[in-house]
């Protein structure tokens, strides 16, 4: 059926970044129902996330003083630090058999937006990486309290120059407005006396050690949101998250950047009840229904992550492995997205941004520099006036259009240039 066909295209390009070479046509067979069951179904060992070590990454201290040789072992270990960070993310996302677990913790990622650059240290990074992909098929209440004691997103708001005395409200807006609440749901109030709530916490910044000093915290009765108690940060997070807001706010993001980024999620839409309990994995599976993914109105245009690592996964790539891994990061930094380094606190954009001219012709030229890499015996092996065809299903593909169905044809005695091509074309690159 062309609907189970669309499901399972859907399945792959929006819950994972895309089939493996031949796994499209296998579920195709396999079905729908099965399709999807193991696609929820988390393992306890994802043997193809194993085989990527985990990185060199630590605490290097405190910055040495001006003009000494330690300063400069310390640059020379944080630059690679900071290099290798995003390469060894970019390895698990590639190599991992069960993709929904990358490709949740990278969504959480954009959605408590953290950047390196301001915090220049990349052990605390890490850290909050481990800490989300702990919690992203889990529990969102357990969730916001990790991050509220999460050494980055702390230093990232400025949340350990907020004190009793010079409050800062940094931390408190984007916790409400960003992350658990959604514009207009909190009033300026609710800042002031949120940012009192969270007073008392202090960052070490090299290591994201999280520590809590009674004498910086407001004790006093707070009013948030109608209630007014003691609220400290814990009991605060807590009542943000017990929000009927925070159900709706969270199925809105999680509607506008798995399903449609130009619709707007339904007024009776099932998302927010499967959501009371705030199991994040009840919210993706009630994201899967076929009511959702089979309604052919509903696109999403890859993220230039999403992008490239569902090429490596296809063509078998393992991007640190990639001939110059800093050329792969400079790829990605033209097309403006480089993991752990968003832009601002409310994450990357989405949609038309990602679809200029020059992004494409970006992509045009990463694509090249990939496939130059890769192994394409399989597609060279198809009978040139199959290779569209065969493409279609390898790819996971619903249909390619007339337009690029012509394009692929006058190509398709090249491999490599027909390969290109589709995987720059907008059906690959919109998951319709």
């Amino acid at each position: 059926m062309e609907t189970d066909r669309l499901e399972i295209a859907r399945l792959y390009h929006r819950f994972g970044f895309g089939p493996r070479p031949g796994e499209f046509k296998a579920a195709l067979a396999s079905g729908l129902s099965a399709t999807k069951t193991a696609l929820l179904s988390v393992p306890a060992v994802d043997s193809g996330a194993a085989q990527v070590a985990e990185p060199n990454i630590t605490n290097l201290g405190i910055r040495p003083d001006q003009k000494t040789s330690a300063l400069i072992e310390f640059n020379i270990a944080l630059r690679q630090q900071i290099k290798d960070l995003p390469l060894w993310w970019l390895d698990r996302m590639a190599l991992s058999d069960h993709a929904l677990t990358e490709r949740m913790t990278w969504f959480w990622h954009g959605h408590w937006a953290t950047a390196i650059g301001k915090l220049n240290h990349a052990y605390p990074m890490y850290l909050q990486n481990q800490t989300l992909r702990k919690y992203a098929l889990g529990n969102f209440g357990e969730m916001t309290s990790a991050l509220l004691n999460d050494g980055a997103l702390q230093f990232w708001l400025d949340g350990g120059e907020n004190t009793s005395k010079s409050p800062n409200e940094n931390l408190a807006r984007e916790l409400m407005e960003l992350f658990t609440l959604g514009v207009n749901r909190y009033t300026e109030t609710d800042v002031r006396e949120l940012s009192r709530a969270l007073t008392g916490y202090q960052i070490e910044r090299s290591s994201g050690k999280v520590t809590f000093n009674v004498k910086r915290y407001d004790p006093n009765i707070k009013t948030i949101l109608g209630s007014s108690t003691t609220f400290n940060g814990t009991s605060a997070a807590a009542h943000l998250v017990a929000q009927k807001d925070n159900a709706k706010f969270i199925s809105e993001r999680f509607w506008f950047r798995f399903i449609s980024s130009q619709l707007e999620l339904p007024s009776d839409n099932s998302l927010e009840k499967s959501f009371e309990s705030r199991d994040i994995r009840k919210l993706v599976t009630a994201l899967t229904d076929s009511q959702i993914l089979s309604n052919p109105s509903y696109s999403i245009v890859k993220a230039p992550v999403e992008w490239f690592v569902g090429v490596a996964r296809y063509l078998k790539l393992t991007p640190s492995a990639l001939k110059t891994p800093a050329q792969l990061l400079a790829y990605l930094d033209k097309l403006a997205q480089v993991p752990f380094n968003p832009p601002n606190v409310g994450g990357w954009p989405t949609d038309e941004a990602w679809l200029s001219s020059a992004s494409a012709q970006s992509r045009i030229q990463f694509a090249s520099w990939l496939i130059k890499q890769a192994d394409l015996s399989a597609l060279t092996a198809i009978a040139p006036n199959k290779r569209v065809a065969w493409l279609q299903d390898e790819l996971g593909i619903l249909a390619f259009s007339n337009r690029t169905r012509l394009a692929l044809d006058g190509v398709k005695t090249s491999p490599a240039q027909l390969l290109q091509l589709a995987i720059c074309s907008p059906e690959y690159v919109v998951s319709a």
